[in-house]
């Protein structure tokens, strides 16, 4: 599953593969209850730490949905 993850005070948007949703979610959970970092791969393949108090959303979109198809006329 995609999961965006917005960072509080800035612009930066933070995207994820996860594997195990449920995982992630628990992860973030812990992080923004304890006042922690939340430590993720991102797409890129490089390592993203988190803070909990950072949060500004999370967004997960699932990835069976595939690509929107629209069709305008012309």
């Amino acid at each position: 599953m995609k999961v965006r993850i917005g960072v509080a005070d800035t612009n930066k948007v933070v995207e994820l593969d996860v594997d195990d949703i449920d995982s992630f979610k628990s992860e973030l959970e812990r992080a923004v209850s304890e006042g922690g970092l939340a430590w993720f791969t991102d797409t890129q393949g490089g390592d993203v730490a988190i803070p909990g108090k950072s949060v500004a959303f999370v967004e997960i979109e699932a990835s069976e949905s595939g690509p929107a198809v629209g069709f305008a006329a012309v």
